[in-house]
């Protein structure tokens, strides 16, 4: 039995689409937690039991659980609370619940990071990598995803592409590791059904190669067929522009300090090799998903 959390976000509802077959021909069963079975895709609600309520709810995760040889655990930020409340206080009644119900394996949604001389003051991610300790030291098996930024987080700038500028708060040539959901959720469903790994891990998720502001606004341009450029914003502004979305002064603080640490070389921390790799180049994610999204 594999549980799965957050299967309507992202990269939940990716994961959840690969094993709806993979899994029983692996012999596994699905579970999913969700607050509103109906945001899920008919085909999930026929071939996978439902769990409905938030996977922070001690009640819920206790009947979930049950059975369950393995867990993905992604915890969907919750900008109303403090990163230490968003990550770790809404992890704990699953920590109890994993060692009630003695499961087994855990894959995890995290951030790059750890070790680098800038991680304790990264906002959401040293928040993140605290969660991640959190359930390393409840005694199951742990696969923490160390995963850069998203390409996904673009198309909340589609507008803005569409008008041929994109913003950020990074140096223009700071280069870094990006990654595709997709890809994030294909390294997950390997742990999930090959479960012969033990003891504690992160597993970095890098993509095909670093890239900066400008060169995703280059590409941009070139898949799109129109000027794209970067703006780089200010810290201060970016910080304001997050309250006034009526974000907790302290998530949106927190918001800061991660992006403020990735222009301090957060992601840098990890070689990409063979293993840490993965296949999505940030051209054919432009022209499947992007363009798609700003030329609509």
């Amino acid at each position: 039995m594999i549980v799965i959390t957050a299967p309507t976000g992202n990269i939940g509802s990716r994961l959840l689409a690969g094993l709806l077959d993979s899994a029983p021909a692996a012999g596994e069963r699905l579970r999913v937690i969700v607050r509103d079975p109906a945001r899920l895709p008919d085909e999930v609600r026929e071939r996978a039991e439902v769990i409905t309520g938030s996977h922070g709810d001690a009640d819920v995760v206790d009947r979930a659980f049950e059975g369950a040889d393995a867990v993905f655990w992604l915890v969907p930020p919750d900008a109303s609370l403090t990163p230490q409340d968003a990550y770790s206080t809404f992890t704990r009644p699953a920590l109890k619940a994993l060692a009630a119900h003695r499961v087994g394996h855990v894959v995890g949604v995290s951030a790059l990071g750890r070790g680098t001389p800038v991680a304790g003051r990264a906002g959401l991610v040293t928040a993140s990598l605290a969660m991640d300790d959190l359930i390393a030291d409840s005694g199951v098996a742990y696969r923490a995803l160390a995963c850069p930024s998203f390409f996904e987080n673009l198309l909340e700038e589609a507008a803005s592409i569409r008008e041929g500028v994109f913003t950020d708060v990074v140096a223009p040539d700071r280069r870094a590791p990006l990654v595709a959901v997709a890809d994030i959720a294909a390294v997950a469903a390997g742990l999930l059904l090959k479960r012969s790994w033990s003891g504690v891990d992160s597993v970095p998720v890098l993509g095909p190669q670093d890239l900066s502001p400008n060169d995703l606004a280059r590409i941009m341009a070139e898949q799109l067929g129109r000027p794209v450029r970067y703006e780089r914003r200010p810290f201060d502004e970016l910080y304001t522009t997050l309250l006034g979305y009526g974000l907790n002064d302290a998530f949106a603080q927190g918001v800061v300090d991660m992006k403020r640490a990735k222009d301090d070389g957060l992601d840098a921390g990890v070689s990409r090799t063979r293993a840490t790799a993965t296949p999505t180049t940030f051209e054919h994610w432009c022209a499947e998903t992007l363009k798609p999204a700003v030329l609509s």
